[in-house]
């Protein structure tokens, strides 16, 4: 069942780049072995936090293709699918490999800002396409629109659909999914600062952003929230509540991609129209890495 299969904590993978704007491949590899060294459940790539959408179709399959090989069966592996066009995302499915991956996780469409009924139109049609399961992805602060727990309840016996990623404007909107979901049915958090308080309501996990920096302690407190030892997950959560502000102040994936600069692992690059964060920003970022004891 994919709900024990993705039950805890994923990492939005960030796609690092050299000085020149390409691909770091060798930077990617390095990272997916600390995300599986620190003890991550399972990788997401292809998402937001991937700067997917400034990527060619040829760098997806690229990059795809590297964190399959790499992760080399180790843990599974989530491939983000998703767009404003229905047609173009179903014909999306066929350029990659999906034999090599658990699930799909697809943002709602941003910008024509579909109603409900089109939400649940556009979901259904990619559900009934997919070679793998769909997990829903509410993100409306990206987007433009929010999918109400509503039309996720109505989405959620499909069969093809497995879950969602809820990154939606309110708590009380993930408590409502939690309240009436199918028993087989994935909830996981798609915001860092209150997953532990999402998880205490009865959430799965997370995909996490900031895991891609400290996998080993955001992980290891999701795995205490999720056993109910909420006394030592709040002791980690608490030691990155700091970073957590700046990880998010001016842009993600900015923010992240500022921590791992100060830490070593990849270059501070996005492109365009994405930019690193301010300098200012960065000086608080490089303190708190100094100074980070968790």
């Amino acid at each position: 069942m994919l709900k024990e299969t993705l039950k805890g904590t994923g990492v939005a993978l960030v796609t690092p780049f050299k000085k020149d704007k390409s691909i770091d491949f060798a930077a990617l590899e390095n990272l997916i072995d600390l995300q599986i060294a620190g003890g991550l459940d399972y990788l997401v790539t292809l998402g937001t936090t991937g700067e997917s959408v400034v990527l060619s179709d040829q760098e997806k399959l690229e990059v795809f293709n590297c964190t399959v090989k790499k992760v080399n069966g180790r843990v599974p592996i989530v491939v983000g699918i998703g767009g404003n066009d229905t047609a173009a995302v179903i014909k999306s499915f066929s350029k990659f490999d999906l034999t090599k991956v658990v699930a799909i996780l697809s943002v709602t469409p941003y910008y024509n800002k579909p109603s409900q009924e089109g939400l649940y139109q556009h979901y259904i049609a990619l559900a009934d396409a997919a070679p793998k399961p769909i997990l829903l992805y509410n993100v409306p602060g990206r987007t433009g629109r929010n999918m109400s727990a509503a039309t996720t309840l109505r989405l959620a016996p499909h069969p093809n659909i497995a879950g969602i990623k809820e990154a939606g404007p309110e708590m009380a909107q993930i408590i409502a999914i939690l309240k009436d979901r199918p028993t087989d049915f994935l909830v996981v958090s798609g915001d860092d600062e209150i997953v532990m308080a999402q998880i205490a309501c009865g959430a799965d996990g997370v995909i996490s952003v900031a895991a891609n920096a400290f996998p080993k302690a955001f992980s290891d407190m999701i795995r205490f929230a999720m056993s109910g030892d909420f006394v030592k997950a709040k002791a980690i959560n608490d030691s990155m509540i700091e970073g957590y502000s700046y990880m998010y102040e001016e842009n993600n994936p900015s923010g992240i991609k500022a921590f791992m600069f100060e830490q070593g692992t990849i270059e501070n690059e996005l492109r365009l129209p994405l930019v690193p964060v301010s300098a200012p920003l960065q000086q608080k970022i490089k303190h708190f890495i100094q100074h980070y004891k968790g």
